[in-house]
């Protein structure tokens, strides 16, 4: 269990928020609107109606105290570059802030910003990946040009051990899962038998796994 502070309750905001407090976490939320907040209770640990540019509102919650604050503000440019640079100021160990373009994000990182997050531009680029591809269920970037897909057991596969497929030689990809409904099995056997209703986490550099894809397609 982290301990997260989410400033700011827009769309992406409470998205992180809620999934933050599901997966175990502690949450504290702050916004200077109460409408975004009420909607908020039940998934935080604790809630504060705030202006985060205020400097003494930041030392009040004390922000060296958590693991990760996150600045959820992408309209406001001025208000995400003084809450992330007070945040830094007032000993947060890592700040994630929300940028709307590049230069947002570079004056963000200039900032102090340990990290900096395009939701809107990482979805619209894993949508396009995820549908250019034929076979893909779904695509996630990892590092660089490291990707990692999803797709269907094939009808060729179907009965084979991987081994027998032999992925890593023949296609230049790894298989790190295989999707079995909503479980994954990690670390398989290598004669692990593979089945039609199932899916394969398949992880690769992108070159090769642009390879891959055209050849099962």
């Amino acid at each position: 269990m982290r301990t997260m502070l989410v400033i700011g309750m827009g769309r992406f905001g409470q998205y992180l928020a809620r999934h933050f407090s599901e997966l175990g976490n502690e949450v504290m939320i702050v916004d200077k609107n109460e409408e975004n907040i009420r909607p908020m209770l039940e998934y935080a640990t604790n809630a504060q109606i705030a202006d985060c540019t205020d400097v003494d509102v930041l030392k009040n919650i004390g922000v060296s105290n958590f693991d990760v604050c996150f600045v959820c503000i992408g309209i406001d440019f001025q208000s995400s570059l003084e809450i992330t640079s007070m945040l830094k100021e007032l000993g947060a160990r890592e700040v994630v802030s929300k940028a709307s373009d590049d230069i947002h994000a570079k004056f963000l990182l200039r900032n102090g910003a340990d990290r900096v997050v395009y939701p809107e531009r990482d979805m619209a680029s894993r949508m396009a990946e995820r549908y250019s591809a034929e076979n893909a269920l779904d695509y996630v970037g990892l590092s660089g040009d490291v990707g990692m897909y999803e797709i269907p057991v094939l009808k060729s596969w179907q009965g084979k051990t991987i081994r027998e497929v032999n992925f890593r030689e023949t296609y230049k990809v790894n298989i790190i899962a295989v999707r079995v409904g909503k479980q994954l099995e990690l670390l398989m056997d290598a004669d692990r038998v593979l089945k039609d209703s199932e899916s394969l986490l398949i992880v690769g550099h992108q070159d090769q796994l642009q390879k891959f894809l055209k050849r099962i397609d």
